[in-house]
């Protein structure tokens, strides 16, 4: 059994979708999945990384809600860590990770038999399990590549909370999978700079960014906005 401590609650805490399905912040997390959806209307459109131009902007956040988002509007969801460097979802979700992605990649494990199912009708997980010595070569794989054709033909939605893209090309990797990219930056913390090198990386890689999500916004009683989107 997953061992709960203070610093997990809090993670948990911040999957405020689940948490506070009424509250501004939640809504707000709804708005962005229709943004997402009018993109998904023709039905090709189904993988979706979510990342940041370096750590600690909220993409692992993002990712979380999201994914509840998507699965309250009964859609067949699965949220992959795909940050096999520092993984969060197991903390975010309560879950044990001592099986997970890089089973399925190193051990040639049936990913069905790997998931897990959340207390959601329609939302499932993709843990990251064990840290690996090699997280790039793994996501580059032929095993990889396989894996995200067969996820498309189980799930309306996935979702891979994958690392920055400027301190690893992880998430150019994985990119280059799926259908297109989210990417997340923190007011007061991103750096210009770095968001136009992370948009050139990904535009090298041939990935389609749909927008970007502010986190960290200052709130008072007139402005109820988590995050802006937009292109």
């Amino acid at each position: 059994m997953f061992k709960r401590n203070k610093k997990q609650d809090d993670l948990s805490k911040n999957v405020i979708v689940r948490e506070k399905p009424m509250s501004p912040i939640s809504e707000q997390y709804r708005s962005l999945r229709s943004n997402i959806k009018f993109t998904m209307v023709d039905g090709n459109f189904k993988t979706l990384i979510v990342t940041s131009s370096s750590q600690t902007e909220g993409k692992s956040t993002t990712s979380a809600n999201l994914a509840v988002a998507f699965a309250q509007q009964d859609k067949k969801v699965l949220l992959v860590d795909a940050d096999l460097r520092k993984p969060t979802v197991h903390k975010r979700f309560r879950l044990r990770n001592n099986i997970g992605l890089t089973n399925v990649l190193v051990d040639k494990l049936d990913f069905n038999s790997v998931m897990l199912k959340s207390e959601s009708e329609n939302l499932w997980f993709l843990t990251s399990g064990a840290t690996p010595p090699n997280p790039s070569e793994l996501l580059d794989s032929n095993a990889m590549k396989t894996l995200v054709e067969s996820l498309r033909e189980k799930f309306d939605v996935i979702i891979f909370d994958a690392p920055p893209v400027l301190p690893v090309s992880d998430a150019k990797i994985l990119g280059k999978l799926c259908d297109g990219a989210l990417v997340v930056l923190k007011q007061s913390h991103t750096k210009k700079e770095h968001l136009t090198e992370c948009k050139k990386e990904l535009d090298i890689a041939g990935i389609k960014v749909l927008g970007t999500v502010l986190t960290n916004v200052k709130v008072d009683k007139d402005n109820k906005n988590y995050y802006y989107y937009g292109e």
